[in-house]
């Protein structure tokens, strides 16, 4: 396969994942254009500077239509549990009905930490988990001691609040004394 070069390449790797209903990963999209990871991750990047949709998340690129934005709310929940914990608190989320985004900390250093999570049901959160473990990666929040954000969206205030309160009763969700 011929090599793809700028401008076209990023207008093919932008239709493919406008096509796409799934994350595609940075190895899939460079084997697509011929070119390195490296290459898609700059291309990724020039995009996303040209205000397209596109997330990364731990299962690949994915791009987020315009009606998948508008039909959600979204709410900043406060976390705190140990690294032990992390896939409990991500599956009690996704069976409530919610979408995690990503997971924010506030480093003594860096300031606030973002990374995007985009899980919404167990498989992914399977996939995130098993991603973790086999490249033996710590959590943001093993940072700040469990203390995290994370940014929550469902389809409705209702299942924010369901999530909201499960989280409460299994003692992750950090409340005001």
């Amino acid at each position: 396969m011929k090599k793809m070069l700028g401008e076209e390449r990023r207008l093919q790797l932008l239709a493919q994942l406008k096509n796409s209903t799934a994350p595609i990963t940075g190895t899939d999209l460079a084997k697509f254009a011929n070119v390195s990871r490296q290459v898609i991750v700059n291309d990724m990047t020039l995009l996303k500077a040209r205000n397209e949709p596109i997330i990364a998340t731990s299962q690949g690129y994915l791009y987020m239509h315009q009606e998948q934005i508008q039909q959600t709310v979204e709410r900043t929940i406060p976390c705190f549990h140990t690294a032990e914990n992390a896939e409990d608190e991500l599956i009690t989320i996704v069976d409530c009905g919610g979408t995690v985004k990503n997971v924010i900390v506030e480093h003594p250093i860096y300031g606030e930490i973002t990374a995007s999570i985009m899980v919404s049901n167990r498989h992914e959160v399977k996939k995130f988990i098993q991603r973790v473990n086999e490249t033996q990666a710590s959590y943001l929040s093993e940072l700040t001691d469990g203390t995290h954000l994370h940014v929550i969206s469902a389809p409705s205030v209702e299942i924010l609040d369901l999530i909201e309160l499960t989280l409460q009763k299994k003692g992750y969700l950090v409340v005001d004394q």
